[in-house]
């Protein structure tokens, strides 16, 4: 248990992109102060926060700073140095903890997570040197290779139709700590959110199914349109399985994929807010980002309910660049904001660039059909293509 951090204190996080902006502005509407650790001069949630300590991730003075602003600490970004965090929570609470942050950074800790807590992911095989890839077995292709460290949103990863095709795929990666995940037939892919305490009590948010293009997160759906009750709490079983098996405290979202024959697997899972939960800020009646104040100041877990159906579409700094020319141009907010349900998050971020999260917009609408329906029209505004 541990002792609840009343609003008026202040809340301190690790990283200030998108994520930080957003648990700031919710533990700001709670009564909190928050404070932001970040080298950028310009990181959005720097931009917002009480405080903006402008140091690295691993600088003492920086750190020693945050220890002594804070009563407790989290983080926005799975890839902030475990050791910082050790190194913070020898003083303060910080959640989640440097353990399970530890093992969401590595790929391969990460699947053998999930074989402890039994449950299945793809077949795999490491690779981290050059022997190792001959030794790959024929079963894992095709397949997708990823570094076990750093990556996300696509990058870090190369497509190995054959086995002729992995020599050059691993030294496109670097010639790093590689895993090689064999690709399986999917239907669909989803998401769970969980929010648990130091108590360990536990709560999510309902599925979202997610579409992704180039590896990026594009389209969020909630209800999830193809879900089955019974693949529903499977996947809800196992995410708070490893959540429980972590010892975790705060928000930790796991991705599965639902293949054509209905079973399940893990794909990865972050230890934090997740861009398929932005929905929750406008759909639900608690967002990720409020459970996230909620699970480090050991206030009260309730569970979120859905109160209109939901989609999310990501805005990339492509949008930016639609015309034929390489000028950066706005996109038409107007145009955009004429649709009914029309939420628009926008994230502070002074210079567009392809593939780079601008923002998100979230339609809600009395049904699901009826927020898919807007969704596409606001996809057309913006030029997206239809899902």
């Amino acid at each position: 248990m541990m002792p609840f951090i009343a609003p008026g204190a202040t809340l301190g996080v690790m990283g200030g992109g998108q994520l930080g902006r957003m648990f700031v502005h919710a533990a700001q509407q709670m009564g909190y102060h928050t404070a932001v650790l970040d080298a950028d001069p310009e990181s959005p949630a720097g931009l917002v926060a009480h405080y903006h300590i402008q140091a690295d991730y691993l600088d003492q003075e920086g750190l020693a700073s945050l220890m002594q602003r804070s009563a407790a600490i989290t983080t926005e970004f799975e890839n902030v140095p475990a050791d910082a965090l050790t190194m913070l929570g020898a003083h303060r609470p910080v959640a989640p903890g440097a353990q399970a942050v530890a093992v969401c950074q590595d790929r391969a800790s990460e699947k053998r997570h999930f074989a402890r807590c039994d449950v299945p992911c793809a077949p795999y095989t490491v690779i981290e040197d050059t022997s190792q890839l001959a030794a790959v077995p024929d079963e894992l292709f095709p397949g997708i290779l990823k570094t076990t460290r750093l990556g996300y949103d696509g990058k870090g990863q190369a497509r190995v139709k054959t086995r002729d095709d992995l020599p050059a795929a691993w030294a496109s990666l670097g010639s790093v700590s590689a895993v090689l995940e064999k690709q399986l037939p999917l239907a669909y892919e989803v998401s769970v959110i969980v929010a648990r305490s130091a108590a360990g009590q536990v709560v999510h948010f309902p599925l979202q199914q997610n579409l992704h293009r180039d590896g990026i997160l594009a389209v969020t759906q909630v209800p999830a349109p193809d879900l089955t009750s019974e693949v529903q709490q499977r996947a809800i079983d196992a995410a708070e399985r490893v959540a429980a098996s972590l010892g975790y405290v705060g928000v930790l979202c796991v991705e599965f994929f639902v293949l054509k024959d209905g079973s399940l697997v893990a794909n990865e899972m972050a230890p934090r807010p997740h861009n398929s939960g932005h929905y929750s800020v406008d759909a639900c009646d608690l967002s990720q980002f409020d459970l996230q104040v909620r699970t480090m100041t050991g206030a009260p877990l309730v569970a979120p309910r859905l109160h209109s159906p939901a989609v999310m579409l990501n805005l990339l700094g492509d949008l930016w660049f639609a015309a034929a020319d390489s000028t950066a141009r706005e996109p038409d907010w107007a145009a955009l904001l004429a649709l009914p349900g029309v939420h628009l998050h926008l994230y502070g971020k002074a210079t567009p660039r392809r593939a780079r999260k601008m923002g998100h917009l979230t339609v809600t609408a009395a049904t699901a059909e009826q927020a898919r329906a807007v969704a596409l029209q606001a996809a057309a505004v913006l030029g997206l293509p239809a899902f």
